[in-house]
């Protein structure tokens, strides 16, 4: 796969960075930065991260043969990837719906997914990634942010890892290529935090337990609570509560 990665010092976003860039060919355009001075999480939520110490990244690729139905095999494989190249650094890696990136129950990595629609398909997709990797101690209101220097008591090469992670999405972006959706979904809902048991959630009504029962191919979380009765929430309907 044809990749081009630009390094800077400082953005202000690398997702808006990619979204003002025009491809030279490549297939897969990377932006790195050691900084963002407005990297953004989910909706209003920012990203805390020290200066040279973290992983601040974008990706930008053209999923054309994707249909709309199934944009989701995208945030999917995504997040499949970083699972797949951190679990290399330490145990107890597992996905929270719908992108986020646990260790136990603290979050080490989210990621902000931007679609670009055109005539009836996905022109282009953007993954902003943040992963706390060096980061000794987290200062912002974040409840629970982890870093692998805080799991493995040492610091981990930036760029060891950025590799490892883009030879991982290189081969779950293979699998949606080849329309292999069925491969995507079961090594996402394999590795999902809280894959099993009741858990508490919080939704407009309150707080309640449920076990998990699917993701949607539209991304829709599925759940039962102790009375056999099935909720369906899109993001931002229900939260876990921690």
């Amino acid at each position: 796969m044809k990749t081009k990665i630009i390094r800077l010092d400082e953005v202000d976003s690398t997702n808006r960075y990619l979204a003002d860039y025009a491809p030279d060919g490549e297939e897969m355009t990377v932006v790195l930065a050691d900084f963002q001075s407005a990297g953004k999480g989910q909706g209003t939520n920012t990203w805390e991260s020290e200066k040279g110490k973290n992983l601040l990244f974008s990706i930008l690729v053209h999923p054309t043969m994707v249909p709309l139905a199934r944009q989701f095999q995208l945030s999917m494989a995504g997040a499949i990837a970083l699972k797949m190249a951190l679990s290399g650094y330490t145990d107890g890696i597992t996905l929270k719906w719908p992108n986020d990136v646990y260790w136990n129950d603290k979050k080490i990595s989210g990621t902000l997914i931007q679609n670009v629609i055109g005539q009836g398909h996905i022109k282009d997709c953007i993954f902003g990634v943040g992963i706390d990797v060096n980061q000794v101690e987290f200062h912002s209101d974040a409840p629970n942010p982890v870093s692998l220097y805080q799991i493995l008591g040492r610091e981990v090469n930036r760029d060891e890892l950025l590799q490892k992670i883009l030879k991982a999405f290189e081969y779950c972006y293979s699998l949606i290529e080849n329309g292999d959706y069925g491969d995507i979904a079961a090594l996402y809902m394999d590795a999902l935090y809280r894959r099993h048991g009741f858990w508490k959630y919080r939704d407009a009504d309150g707080e309640f337990e449920a076990a998990f029962v699917e993701v949607e191919d539209d991304g829709h979380l599925i759940l039962r609570d102790p009375k056999g009765v099935m909720r369906s929430y899109t993001f931002k309907e229900v939260e876990f509560v921690l």
